[in-house]
């Protein structure tokens, strides 16, 4: 019977505390900020603000020393691509420069005098490219664009030269060479930047925004307490530890499940991004990232005395967080120490895997590795989480004790 009586004392216990937590989110603006406008609004701007995907007609002053009908041609050919605008001529390269400076331009091109020359003596032409690199995605649409004209140049003078010496016709030397490239692009086949980044920062956002909700309700545990002589009259102390952690990883999943729905699935369908997964794969991969996130959150929640404070501390670490990822930079090429630190953070895991599934249409079980590294952390924080919230029920306690109060002020129905 005793078994029994405990086993409902655990199911009652999560239950009080999973209601007690629902109650304290809508009770709370910030919460419900961080909860329900965060993952909601920061995707569709994070989406409209890099979209168009791709950076075109980007502004380029060139500089004709050759002044030639070849060195026009070559202008012209340049100009044809979809990311240079040649928006006009410079006297010389000073001048060029104060265009740049003046960021009337972002690029400069300059064909020297003897460029005719050296293609009609079937010599290699040099034309020297400046880019302005505040941005590397506009010099990598620069190299992309020039070396398409580059092949396409080489291929005409080529088929020219050969049809001069009557080796063979231009128009078939044109006709390409006996092995051709091409390129096709898994996961991300329009190269723009919005498919390539958003897919991992809204998992980054799932997490953090989490993490900064409930940090602040631990915040507002922290100052209800020191104004009630160190007891907060809302919280459930008398509930078991691990029924107490569980009620609460219920009540944001009760939240976030729907709103990873929307996050993963209805945002790139909004802005048609590469979307090939299934839904229900993506939920049930990313149901530990949120469990994992959860328990991270309620032991970094006992550390906040201040609401204000997880702004301050779990804002910061979006960036730091989003590097360690790995999606702006390859985890393999990190430090042993910040690989580590990048694999104790689930969104590591969950933005990786959550990338492939959605790009590649790849399965969980091809993601075991991710998948099941994430539930690892659930059960590290989940260990952390207990031996801190102990912790802190018996401080709770002394404190009651301490003012004579053997039971806590709180009502609800408990």
């Amino acid at each position: 019977m005793n078994i029994f009586s405990n086993i409902k004392l655990w199911w009652t216990s999560l239950y009080r505390v999973w209601r007690r937590e629902l109650y304290l989110v809508f009770t709370d603006p910030g919460v419900m900020l961080f909860f329900f406008a965060l993952p909601t609004v920061y995707p569709i701007v994070y989406t409209l603000i890099y979209n168009p995907e791709l950076v075109r007609e980007i502004p380029v002053v060139v500089v004709d020393s050759s002044r030639t009908a070849a060195s026009r041609e070559f202008t012209r050919t340049v100009n044809q691509t979809e990311a240079i605008n040649v928006i006009g001529y410079a006297a010389n390269l000073n001048e060029a420069r104060e265009a740049m400076n003046s960021h009337e331009c972002f690029g400069i091109m300059e064909i020297p005098a003897d460029y005719a020359e050296r293609l009609g003596r079937g010599e290699q032409a040099i034309v020297p490219f400046y880019s302005e690199m505040s941005l590397l995605i506009r010099y990598r649409s620069f190299v992309s664009a020039l070396t398409d004209v580059q092949i396409a140049t080489g291929a005409r003078v080529q088929g020219e030269v050969l049809d001069a010496g009557g080796l063979i016709t231009q128009a078939k030397a044109m006709q390409g060479s006996p092995i051709n490239s091409e390129a096709n692009f898994m996961g991300d086949p329009t190269q723009g930047f919005a498919s390539f980044v958003i897919p991992g920062i809204i998992v980054l956002i799932l997490q953090q925004s989490l993490i900064l909700g409930i940090t602040m309700l631990a915040g507002g545990i922290h100052e209800r307490s020191r104004r009630n002589r160190g007891v907060d009259p809302m919280l459930i102390d008398d509930a078991p530890v691990s029924s107490f952690i569980m009620g609460k990883t219920l009540c944001y999943l009760t939240l976030y499940v729907p709103l990873a729905y929307y996050t993963l699935c209805l945002v790139p369908d909004m802005f048609s991004l590469p979307h090939v997964g299934d839904y229900m794969e993506y939920i049930s991969y990313i149901l530990p990232m949120l469990v994992a996130t959860s328990m991270l959150g309620i032991c970094l929640g006992v550390f906040v005395t201040e609401r204000e404070s997880s702004m301050l501390v779990i804002v910061f670490t979006s960036v730091i967080f989003l590097f360690l990822s790995g999606l702006t930079w390859p985890r393999y090429a990190m430090s042993p120490f910040w690989t580590l630190v990048g694999d104790l953070v689930p969104a590591t895991w969950g933005m990786e895997g959550f990338i492939r599934l959605n790009g590649d249409h790849a399965s969980v079980y091809q993601q075991t590795d991710g998948y099941l590294k994430m539930w690892g952390l659930t059960l590290l924080y989940f260990i952390g989480a207990w031996f801190l919230v102990r912790n802190y029920f018996k401080l709770q306690r002394s404190a009651r004790l301490r003012n004579g109060n053997k039971t806590v002020a709180a009502t609800l129905g408990d």
